[in-house]
């Protein structure tokens, strides 16, 4: 075997390596919690202003029957017909997506 040839091979499995590596960390990053909170506000903001919103930027286990995932939990205040309103609601950390709302 050439060096050459050695070389290429060496080169290729590094690089194939890297590649593989990136995709992995891609598909396991986390939305950002500011990202979530900022999407659950414009979805409550489609429904009238609201008066607060906070998010916990640490992520914490959640289940539902048979589903586990880590979720960023928050909540959103807002003042509807004279009332105070104040949801809490848990949203999936990997895709942002609410899985659970619950009016307090």
């Amino acid at each position: 075997m050439k060096f050459k040839d050695f070389l290429a091979g060496v080169l290729t499995g590094i690089a194939a390596g890297i590649i593989v590596n990136e995709t992995i960390d891609r598909v396991n990053r986390n939305v950002a919690a500011d990202v979530v909170l900022n999407t659950v506000k414009e979805a409550f903001k489609s429904e009238g202003p609201i008066d607060g919103s906070w998010i916990v930027m640490k992520t914490e286990p959640y289940q539902n029957n048979v589903i586990s995932m880590d979720v960023y939990r928050g909540g959103i205040s807002r003042v509807k017909n004279g009332d105070l309103e104040q949801f809490e609601f848990a949203a999936d950390a990997r895709t942002g997506t609410v899985v659970e709302i619950i009016k307090m």
